[in-house]
């Protein structure tokens, strides 16, 4: 089932999310309905406090083919290393893009959907798209990474957005 995706002005958005403990039927179904949600977007990744669920879980798929899922839950980054400089959007900032530096390489470890612990080692792209989806899961939104005229920007932005009934 789709979810609505929340956007930027949600409080939801800005906490620090809650650990996944319960490894369940609910838990299979919010993954599906966050991959159904993502590819309609259509996105890369999307965490849970993007579809109002204030729980340490995201989801990710950057192939084209969109065959090439990944579920972190409860995720936590073991390593970073390298430099990337990549325009990067959010689905919860439609319409909003920058350029954004983040390591490019993070090596992070997290639970399946069945509570099992693995360790995966993401480059380039797939890196990029960890580090955004973790920074959501601990209330920091990509904005934040764009300098203060930039930020302010965006900011008046999305003020004219809203005040036109379009966000």
């Amino acid at each position: 089932m789709k979810r609505e995706i929340v956007k930027y002005g949600a409080k939801v958005l800005t906490e620090k999310a809650s650990p996944v403990t319960e490894f369940d039927a609910a838990l299979e179904q919010l993954v599906a309905d966050m991959f159904e949600t993502m590819y309609d977007a259509p996105g890369v990744g999307l965490a849970a406090p993007q579809v109002g669920v204030s729980r340490r879980l995201f989801v990710m798929d950057c192939s084209k083919e969109k065959n090439r899922q990944f579920v972190f839950i409860n995720p936590e980054i073991l390593q970073t290393e390298g430099t990337q400089v990549g325009d990067e959007g959010c689905l919860s900032f439609p319409g909003i893009y920058f350029e954004v530096e983040r390591p490019a390489r993070v090596i992070v470890r997290a639970q399946n959907v069945k509570g099992e612990w693995f360790e995966g080692d993401f480059l380039d792209l797939e890196a990029r798209c960890v580090l955004h989806e973790y920074d959501h899961l601990q209330g920091e939104l990509f904005i934040e990474k764009a300098g203060l005229l930039r930020r302010e920007l965006i900011r008046r932005k999305i003020q004219k957005l809203k005040r036109e009934g379009k966000w």
